[in-house]
């Protein structure tokens, strides 16, 4: 959508359809970045060049912004070493902060990624922090300098939807940055609310890798987060707590015992 651009960090897009390049084929890329109509793509740094034949920067079009995530890193100081290495490999500006100490869950680190998130910010990355949804780290990575928050729909790639909508929904109440919704997106109808709710963005990767039709899928996605944009900006109606309203005034009613 052209005449609603989604600026972040400083730059505009009109997709707000960020696409994760991990779990699928590197040969699927151009087809999903194209289907979906993306214009950032996560990559991790390990899989740049992990193979002399194959390299995930070969497959990515050129005309997309690359957002290197820190994959890995265990606390603040990994993901920072990789956040420079990634910029020196020449992957730019933007960065995704995931910092995981839990192997079973794979939930995030709060506190690390505040750490994280005020180093890079002062060395002028535009950093999008992978976060649990809380306030108070919202606030927290706000005044660090991140140029928008990611909070987890569901625990990481289990495409269960928006487990914590109710704790999204007051970071994007409360919160004066982008909301990308990040991580358990498991169908575009559950992108399509997220986006009703009023986030950004939408962030999604398992769900296109492990549906039959990975293409298809981005294209599903595409227009599920345009729709759910559409209908935020439009203005949702109104919903009744009990009763019901009729459609059309009740006055075409034959008259009691006609």
């Amino acid at each position: 959508m052209h005449n609603d651009p989604f600026l972040l960090g400083g730059h505009e897009f009109h997709s707000r359809f960020i696409l994760g390049s991990g779990k699928y084929s590197l040969h699927l890329i151009e087809a999903a970045v194209r289907d979906a109509g993306a214009e950032l793509i996560t990559l991790a740094l390990r899989r740049a060049n992990t193979k002399e034949e194959e390299n995930i920067l070969d497959f990515i079009p050129k005309t997309v912004t690359l957002l290197p995530n820190t994959s890995g890193a265990r606390n603040a100081e990994e993901a920072v070493r990789i956040a420079r290495l990634a910029r020196a490999m020449g992957c730019g500006d933007f960065v995704k902060i995931e910092i995981m100490r839990d192997a079973k869950y794979l939930l995030p680190d709060n506190a690390e990624t505040v750490k994280a998130t005020e180093i890079l910010a002062k060395e002028g990355f535009i950093v999008l922090p992978y976060m649990f949804p809380d306030l108070t780290c919202a606030r927290d990575l706000v005044n660090a300098g991140a140029a928008a928050v990611m909070p987890l729909a569901a625990p990481i790639g289990s495409n269960k939807g928006l487990a914590a909508k109710e704790f999204i929904a007051i970071l994007i109440d409360e919160i004066d940055l982008p909301v990308i919704v990040d991580a358990g997106i498991g169908r575009p109808s559950q992108a399509c609310e997220a986006m009703e709710m009023g986030a950004a963005a939408i962030m999604a990767n398992t769900a296109l890798a492990t549906a039959g039709d990975l293409p298809a899928m981005a294209s599903a996605f595409k227009l599920a987060i345009e729709a759910g944009r559409k209908a935020y900006l439009a203005g949702l109606g109104r919903v009744l707590t009990r009763g019901a309203s009729a459609s059309d005034p009740l006055t075409g009613f034959l008259r009691k015992g006609e």
